[in-house]
């Protein structure tokens, strides 16, 4: 019988990303829906905002990291990642609470795109007032 491998997981939202992510010792290999973290973010701050709780809590290198998300545009999904990746190791090990609390890696930006009203161009913009 093989012997199971500790995995832990979080969920992670930000706008309309949701990112699933699963974290279990290893050497530090990203894999998010198949592709490697350089080859999903090409933007060097979308990879480094993944992967801030892991540089706060000093584990970079020591877990592997699988990702599935979807929704949102790639910083929304940066965004969740890193919220999914802190929920993670909150569940590793809980001390790591004192490291990312302080940074607000621990809470979900409740910021969302403003539904557009009728009778407006946009949400907030209006229509050109004319006087005469």
């Amino acid at each position: 019988m093989a012997t199971a491998i500790q995995q832990y997981n979080g969920v992670g939202r930000r706008k309309t990303a949701v990112a699933r992510v699963y974290i279990r010792p290893g050497n530090g290999t990203w894999a998010i829906n198949g592709r490697s973290l350089e080859e999903y973010f090409p933007r060097n701050s979308h990879q480094l905002h993944a992967s801030e709780p892991l540089v706060a809590t000093e584990n970079e290198g020591t877990f592997d990291i699988k990702v599935v998300v979807r929704g949102g545009g790639k910083t929304g999904q940066a965004g969740a990642i890193r919220l999914g990746v802190a929920r993670a190791l909150l569940k590793v090990d809980e001390e790591y609470r004192t490291a990312l609390r302080p940074r607000g890696m621990l809470t979900r930006d409740p910021r969302k795109v403003e539904r557009k009203k009728p009778g407006q161009p946009g949400a907030r913009k209006r229509f050109q007032f004319s006087k005469r």
